[in-house]
């Protein structure tokens, strides 16, 4: 899965000399907290509502309300836009824009194609992703054990899954929280099996084994 997958494509964007005020207009309207700037069809800049947050109460501290909205009013969104953006690309896999918006605290990344914005991922469209690539809405077993970090314990584990008739879903492995040598892997099942027979195959096989029953 790529970030063309879960990007929206319809950007709402704003320009550099445009006001402060109707940027803040246009986040409330359609629910957004992040506007590239564009210009000729370039990106210049992105305006988060952390960046109006972080201008607005400056300003506030020595204005009354009505000094304050003048300010807002005159203001050119290139004086408090962040100019230096971290973009990505439409063929950029999913789990790697994640790591980097996780890595440097930011909340989208303006998709970029041949020099061009084609659209814009956020926090929300990867929590998205997690959620289809889990199959947790479609409910089912969930099962987590720790295995050995070796080739083919993954397919020990989903062979006797399959054993006791379930259908696998989703596969999820990770390293965090366990030893070295070790990994957990969580597998989500559909269908009805046996599985009273696949708790006692897998607890009599692996230590820390954790279902719950869909």
């Amino acid at each position: 899965m790529y970030v063309s997958d879960w990007m929206t494509k319809k950007v709402i964007t704003v320009g550099p000399d445009d006001y402060l005020s109707d940027a803040i207009t246009i986040m409330k309207e359609k629910g957004i907290k992040h506007l590239p700037v564009v210009k000729g069809g370039k990106l210049k800049g992105i305006l988060s509502d952390r960046d109006i947050k972080e201008y607005s109460p400056s300003k506030a501290t020595t204005l009354d309300i009505y000094e304050l909205h003048y300010i807002l009013a005159n203001t050119r969104i290139k004086e408090l836009m962040k100019a230096k953006v971290t973009t990505t690309a439409p063929d950029t896999p999913v789990e790697e824009a994640a790591m980097v918006m996780l890595d440097q605290n930011i909340g989208s990344l303006p998709v970029v194609d041949g020099g061009s914005l084609c659209g814009i991922i956020s926090d929300r469209d990867i929590f998205h992703a997690l959620v289809d690539i889990t199959g947790v809405r479609h409910g089912g077993h969930r099962i987590c054990v720790t295995i050995e970090d070796r080739p083919g314990t993954i397919r020990e584990v989903a062979d006797i899954v399959r054993r006791h008739g379930f259908h696998l879903q989703g596969i999820l492995t990770s390293y965090e929280w366990t030893r070295e040598g070790y990994r957990k892997v969580v597998i989500r099942t559909t269908d009805m099996g046996d599985f009273r027979g696949l708790k006692e195959d897998l607890e009599d096989n692996y230590k820390n084994v954790q279902i719950k029953k869909g």
